[in-house]
């Protein structure tokens, strides 16, 4: 079955967060989504007020940009979530907007190596393993975490390019896709991702989320069109969807026939009614792709 969700796009102020979080409790939302993108909102502080609020929903973030975080620091606070809120957190790192990573003066010479250093010695210490190591990026000496999670946690690698992609396969537990992957680009990327995991002789079950850029109610059609052309993507097909809640579901449908786990409907930037978006994702979207 295909799970489904929502972004709180931190275009959105902060403030903001609460009455949403508290909705997608409320209507049987199955994920809401976060996003750490610079120079908004942080990841994990709204992560965390999120779950605090609501009693149910699980709550993501995607992406955490690994160059902004020790990887040390990223356990104990995921490892903190997942103890406050067991089964409720859910949590993907990669690469970071390189632009955004230069402004800051955190920009790597071999992303893919980071992100690969990262992911390794972060599921280790989630794990409840004690590491050392001293790679390119990651060095750490006898760090082990006093409060793991208490149970196996899953960690996602975003990733768009083929290396990036047989990576998150390699080195992940699942794959968090743009919403710039059409269902051709999730096919491929199902490709890639198997070729990390066949590699690395991982045979266990790798979840794929995709966003999924979504636009309804009065101006749809012009919303969508003008932030995909915002995007550079306007002219390439099967991106985002603009319409009723039939027409949604059909393009959910097309993203899990691809090869899609979760789907997470992304509104567009100028959504003019965010808790709104929230009650049509899970009250009427949501029973015709379990229909």
């Amino acid at each position: 079955m295909t799970g489904l969700g929502a972004v709180f796009r931190p275009q959105l102020a902060p403030e903001r967060l609460r009455a949403v979080a508290r909705v997608a409790d409320e209507v049987g939302l199955e994920e809401l989504w976060l996003w750490e993108d610079c120079f908004r909102e942080g990841g994990i502080s709204t992560a965390a007020a999120a779950l605090a609020w609501t009693e149910r929903v699980r709550v993501g973030v995607g992406l955490l940009p690994v160059p902004l975080r020790n990887v040390a620091v990223t356990a104990m606070e995921a490892a903190t979530l997942h103890r406050m809120f067991p089964g409720r957190a859910v949590l993907g790192v990669g690469h970071g907007v390189q632009d955004w990573m230069g402004q800051v003066g955190a920009r790597a010479e071999s992303p893919l190596t980071l992100l690969r250093e990262h992911l390794v010695a972060l599921r280790a210490l989630l794990g409840g393993e004690r590491v050392t190591t001293k790679g390119r990026y990651v060095r750490l000496d006898d760090v082990a975490l006093d409060w793991p999670p208490e149970q196996a946690v899953e960690v996602l690698a975003g990733a768009t390019g083929p290396r990036s992609l047989r990576l998150a396969g390699e080195a992940a537990d699942g794959t968090v896709l743009t919403a710039n992957t059409p269902p051709d680009g999730v096919r491929r990327a199902r490709r890639l991702i198997d070729e990390g995991r066949a590699a690395a002789g991982r045979s266990e079950a790798h979840r794929v989320v995709v966003y999924l850029l979504t636009a309804t109610g009065p101006g749809a059609d012009e919303r969508l069109r003008d932030e995909l052309v915002a995007e550079g993507v306007g002219d390439v097909p099967d991106l985002g969807v603009a319409g009723d809640a039939d027409a949604v579901a059909g393009a959910v449908r097309r993203l899990a026939e691809a090869g899609a786990d979760t789907v997470i409907l992304q509104p567009t930037g100028d959504e003019p009614d965010p808790e709104g978006f929230v009650r049509f994702a899970a009250e009427q979207v949501r029973p015709l792709v379990v229909a």
